[in-house]
């Protein structure tokens, strides 16, 4: 085998941003047919992969996480803190928007999605969905408007576990290991190995190497079985024997009720960005900056695109089997996300240096400079 080059060329990195971008995408289209927005000939094909985009998020953001803390050796402060300004700059502003837009609408626009109960009592529902609680054990809980929501309740407590694991001391580790783990219950643990694949992966390829040869063909196997998966219909078949199982029978498995399906998926997606990384798409950097500007809105699009889909029927006579109709509505989405971006997911340094404030007295005295110059790293997610 030969050498392998730095953990993450550019590249590769573009590739993921790629992906992640697409992936966003491919939710929105998948909320667009749930919420009866669409009904126009070919939109049963382009309307897939919505609950799949969500696995190979959490594919990508462990392997991220795992290259950001191997490669960038921040600590324990450190980390919690870009966590942090990362996820909430968006969450924060997008969650309070949803609760305004709620309780200005008086009652659900789509089926299921009253949350009438949550507009009465804010002061306890805002922090619980700010805690990320919502999928804890048996519950299965999302603020108003925001069905996305649930995927963070999963993601922001693999942080915490991998933070503790990485941070936490022996002979403290195993039982605070232990105690996050209780803490987030049998729906977490059922997609933790997902997000867990992730990391592996980048470990994998920062010891390994894949010829070019080799690389190329097996990112064509990947998109081959990418297309078998959903045309063969395996997803239900595994989403049906999940819900069989014994969990199935006995606990109510909300979000996590595919996760064999998931399993399967997830080594798909590992497949696809193991060969992507040694397969020298450098023809990606000629489009590099437009891949980098989309990726750089795709929580602010993923997070909020659905009180735009909720909304819209409201403010036009919107007819699903109009073209212009659904054209006009990816516009609204488009420009939602663009100013909601602009406020927020643009802004994250803002967060960061307030989230560095709060962290300043529990960190120790440092030599002048040292504090800025953390707060100036650049982050990959």
């Amino acid at each position: 085998m030969r050498t392998p080059p730095t953990p993450l060329d550019q590249p590769f990195s573009v590739y993921l941003d790629l992906v992640r971008f697409l992936a966003a995408l491919a939710v929105v289209l998948m909320h667009m047919r749930m919420f009866r927005l669409v009904n126009i000939p070919g939109a049963e094909h382009w309307t897939l992969l919505g609950r799949e985009s969500v696995m190979a998020f959490f594919v990508l953001s462990g392997f991220v996480i795992a290259y950001t803390t191997q490669m960038r050796r921040p600590d324990a402060l450190d980390f919690t803190v870009a966590r942090a300004a990362r996820i909430y700059s968006v969450a924060l502003p997008v969650l309070l928007l949803g609760f305004l837009c709620a309780y200005l609408s008086q009652g659900p626009h789509v089926p299921g999605m009253d949350a009438g109960y949550q507009v009465a009592r804010p002061w306890f529902y805002v922090p619980f969905h700010l805690l990320f609680m919502g999928d804890l054990w048996r519950l299965s809980e999302h603020p108003p408007w925001l069905a996305p929501w649930w995927s963070l309740n999963y993601e922001v407590w693999f942080y915490v576990l991998f933070g503790v694991a990485c941070y936490v001391r022996r002979p403290w580790r195993l039982p605070a290991i232990g105690l996050v783990l209780a803490v987030m219950g049998y729906k977490l643990w059922l997609l933790l190995p997902v997000w867990l694949a992730g990391v592996a992966l980048y470990h994998w390829q920062a010891r390994y190497a894949l010829s070019l040869t080799v690389a190329r063909a097996g990112w064509a196997l990947s998109m081959v079985l990418l297309v078998a998966y959903e045309a063969s219909g395996v997803e239900e078949l595994l989403r049906a024997a999940g819900r069989a199982s014994w969990l199935g029978q006995h606990v109510a498995l909300g979000n996590a009720d595919r996760f064999l399906a998931d399993y399967a998926f997830g080594l798909i997606v590992c497949l696809n960005f193991a060969c992507a990384r040694f397969a020298g798409f450098t023809g990606l950097l000629r489009v590099a900056r437009p891949i980098r500007l989309f990726a750089a809105y795709t929580l602010t699009l993923y997070l909020s695109h659905a009180l735009v889909l909720i909304g819209w029927p409201t403010l036009y006579p919107h007819d699903p089997a109009s073209m212009a109709d659904v054209l006009a509505l990816a516009v609204a989405v488009a420009v939602a996300t663009a100013v909601l971006g602009m406020l927020t997911e643009q802004r994250k340094d803002a967060f960061r240096r307030g989230f560095e404030h709060l962290a300043r007295p529990l960190r120790p005295s440092q030599p002048p400079g040292v504090g800025a110059a953390r707060s100036h790293q650049g982050e990959t997610r």
